[in-house]
Order: structure tokens, then sequence, then C-alpha cells
């Protein structure tokens, strides 16, 4: 029990934060440049002027926006949940107040505004639609898979007895622990065969489950993640760094931290604090200015 109070006043060793990647505005176009689907190339345009929170984002509706005065106004937020959490069993639960428990207003840029606008005209949305739609997914194709010449494929590795077996068989599959194209092709098809004749029931192939709301791991795996490789993207961003890129872009370009933390919807000034001199290029007007001092003395102007 002494030894427990001794350690009470043990300072552990200080873990110094990263700094914050951001991603540049050169990033993000080449990003937005190779998303193929135009309904989302819009929705992650609106994240990046909006700096929208995922669920606020995916759950703004058409009433949200009015298309004179460019204001946006967040009023709910969505989250997606288990079905035993939800009232009704479904996945997507709809609070009526955003992170903050307070409505923001922001306005968009006309461009974007025009943009948004011909959307809700071409998909004929009502006042109560969401904005970006999930779009209904199709059920996965059978996959076809070719019976291999079994003699050409050669042997597994020794399994832990030292047997081998041969490669697209079962025997190789089970027995032989073997994970190749050809091993696992060899136990999709004996599943295939049994299932044809009534021995097994197939399993029912996965679908995306959403009320039209677009969930954020089907976003970010087959959206987000995909435009990153085509884009060259080395450091892993996510789609909530949008988020923070728009405050970081917000403050870099001159914007005071009172206006961007309220357009955020953040609790704390500190929290917007964080995103000050976050791009590569903040520093720029430090260094020009210490450069105007510096170069008085031998009579230079730069």
């Amino acid at each position: 029990m002494f030894g427990l109070l001794l350690l009470k006043g043990v300072k552990t060793p200080t873990v110094p934060k990263k700094p914050l990647k951001i991603i540049t505005p050169e990033q993000f176009d080449a990003i937005y440049a190779t998303i193929p689907e135009a309904t989302l190339r819009l929705l992650v345009e609106t994240d990046i002027e909006t700096g929208l929170r995922w669920g606020e984002l995916t759950e703004l509706r058409v009433s949200d926006l009015d298309l004179i005065s460019r204001v946006l106004t967040v009023r709910r937020t969505v989250v997606q949940v288990g079905p035993k959490f939800h009232p009704t069993r479904g996945r997507f639960l709809v609070n009526k107040y955003p992170k903050d428990k307070e409505f923001r207003r922001l306005k968009l840029s006309a461009q974007l505004t025009a943009k948004i606008a011909a959307h809700i005209k071409d998909a004929d949305l009502g006042p109560d639609d969401l904005i970006f739609v999930m779009a209904p997914q199709d059920s996965p194709a059978a996959r076809l898979r070719a019976v291999p010449d079994l003699a050409a494929l050669g042997f597994t590795k020794p399994n832990a007895a030292g047997r081998q077996y041969r490669h697209g068989t079962m025997s190789g599959y089970n027995a032989g622990r073997c994970r190749c194209t050809f091993c696992t092709d060899a136990a999709a098809i004996y599943r295939a065969q049994r299932r044809a004749v009534g021995k097994d029931s197939p399993r029912r192939p996965r679908t995306v489950d959403t009320d039209g709301h677009i969930p954020r791991d089907w976003f970010r795996l087959k959206v987000w993640k995909p435009a990153l490789q085509r884009a060259g993207i080395t450091f892993p961003a996510r789609p909530h760094d949008m988020r923070h890129a728009h405050a970081s872009w917000l403050l870099a370009g001159g914007a005071d931290l009172q206006m961007v933390k309220d357009r955020l919807g953040h609790g704390s000034i500190s929290t917007t604090e964080k995103y000050l001199h976050t791009l590569p290029e903040a520093d720029d007007l430090a260094l020009d200015a210490f450069s105007k001092i510096r170069n008085r003395a031998h009579g230079r102007t730069a």
C-alpha cells in the first residue's frame, strides 16, 4: 500500500503529440479527380468546403439548404448502430441535434450551391429527402472458377507432420492448410457442388444494410481508399481528415479563430488553435517578416 502511494507522485514521461498531417489543396484535387461517381464527388466537395462531421454530412436534407441565401443549417446527425440498439432494429439512428447540441449555420460558395441545386433537380429530391443517398447495391455476382489441371500444380509446403498434398484439392486446403488461389478455389467448387444437390444451404451474399444513409465504412473502403491509391497519396488520410483540412485552410487563408470555431462547431477555442500553422507553407509569412528585418542592415529589401 505504501509503495502504491509513492507511485502517485511519480510523473510519467511526456508523450509528444505528433504534428497533424493535413491534406493540401493539391492533394485534395488529385483525390477528387479519381472518384468516378458524380454524387460521391459532390459529397466530397461539400465535405471539404463545410468541414462537416460524417454524421452531419450524410444526414443533410434538401430543406437544410436555402438555395437563395446559400446558407446551410446543420440540424441533425446520424450514427450507425447495431440493430439491438435501434428502436426498430435498423442500422441508422438520427439524432435531432448535432454533436455540439446546437444548430449552426454556414454559408456555401455560389459554385457549390449551384452544383447541389442541379443534383437536387436531377435526382428529383423532395424537401425531406437526403441530399446524398446510398444507391441500391446489387447482390455480388457469383465468381466463376475454372477447374485446374491438378497434375501441373505441384504440391503444398510440408505441414506440421511433414506431409505434402497436391495443390487444387480439398486435401491441400484442409490437411495442408494451403490458402493459395487453387486450393481456395477447390474448396469453393466443393461447397458449390454440395449446395447444388441440396446438401448445404447457400449463404446469402453480403449486401450493404442501409436505409439510404451512406455507411462510413463502406465509403472509406470502397470509395476513399481506392481514390487515395489512384491519387498517389501515401500517408493514411481518413475521410475525417477533410474536416481537419477545412479548418487548416480557413486559418491559413486569414480567417480568425472564432469564425472557424463557430463554423466547425468546436466546443473550445483550443481545439481550433491546433490547426494553426499546419500547412507546409504556413511559416512562409514568418520567414518573409524575418527576412525583411534581417536584410535591412545590408540595404536589401528582400
